[in-house]
């Protein structure tokens, strides 16, 4: 009988994730599926599960016509930059605030989280103002200064949790073996903190590659990304839908391709600090 309840719970459980997986990565094949269909087979009125007639002309459009490759190229510079440098501050700040006691110290983490409660439209007037003042406005800088404005303080909060729940024995160690605490810090410390980066990495880059509101008020055409790009898709004269889920595929890739590579990673990073001794 114990052996029956065993069995039928595995079977629930199969069932469950495999409802689960069908419910995600569906409308990533529909999708795929639409990119692939001809125009005539797309406004027909009778759902396909797959194109009779598939063609990649969708894909070879977006690139020849609408140059998706300069918008794609936009957004990994933006993205990329702005992950180093909220990376580089918060890795720097976190370690202050993890390993040093000073005046004000919870206040302003918590101004650091404060900052992270309100809507970004809120601030899209004043960083606006103050772009166009400093002569950046319609350059890639002026989304990597808006995008580091809200990634490094919640990049701090997040360090500085990962660097508390690291025994500052080990960097007395390092010390007694003749480090000076920068040396511990760099040769000992830094080292541990490889999946933690890579977890708060991930969350800067998918932030801003996935962005709009800033990317389409501080870029012109020469610098749109990629989500603003998708969004001109969309025509006064409707939707064309295979260049729309075409585009949307291509944009969601870097995503996941970068996930595939630092999965595990990922998930070290994530689970930081989450078994106790």
């Amino acid at each position: 009988m114990r052996s029956v309840k065993e069995a039928l719970t595995k079977i629930i459980i199969v069932l469950s994730v495999l409802l689960f997986l069908v419910f995600l990565l569906f409308p990533f094949y529909w999708m795929f599926v639409t990119s692939l269909k001809p125009n005539e087979e797309l406004f027909t009125g009778v759902v396909t599960y797959w194109p009779e007639n598939p063609t990649f002309q969708a894909y070879i459009k977006l690139f020849q016509s609408y140059d998706f490759l300069g918008p794609m190229k936009n957004s990994f510079i933006v993205a990329s930059i702005t992950t180093v440098v909220s990376l580089v501050v918060a890795v720097l700040a976190a370690f202050a605030f993890a390993r040093y006691e000073f005046p004000g110290r919870k206040y302003i983490m918590m101004m650091f989280l404060t900052n992270n409660m309100f809507p970004t439209v809120l601030l899209l007037i004043p960083l606006y103002t103050i772009i166009r003042q400093i002569g950046l406005l319609y350059t890639p800088w002026a989304l990597i200064l808006a995008y580091t404005t809200f990634t490094i303080p919640f990049s701090i909060w997040l360090m500085s949790g990962f660097m508390s729940d690291m025994p500052m024995e080990i960097e007395e160690a390092a010390m007694i073996d003749g480090c000076n605490r920068a040396q511990a810090f760099v040769k000992v410390e830094l080292p541990m903190l490889v999946p933690s980066i890579i977890a708060c990495g991930v969350y800067i880059f998918m932030n801003a590659w996935n962005e709009y509101t800033f990317a389409v008020m501080f870029t012109n055409e020469n610098n749109r990304t990629i989500s603003v790009a998708l969004k001109n898709l969309v025509g006064q004269l409707g939707v064309e839908w295979d260049l729309m889920t075409a585009g949307g595929l291509i944009a969601v890739l870097p995503i996941c391709i970068m996930f595939f590579f630092a999965q595990k990673r990922l998930v070290a990073g994530l689970t930081a600090g989450a078994v106790k001794g």
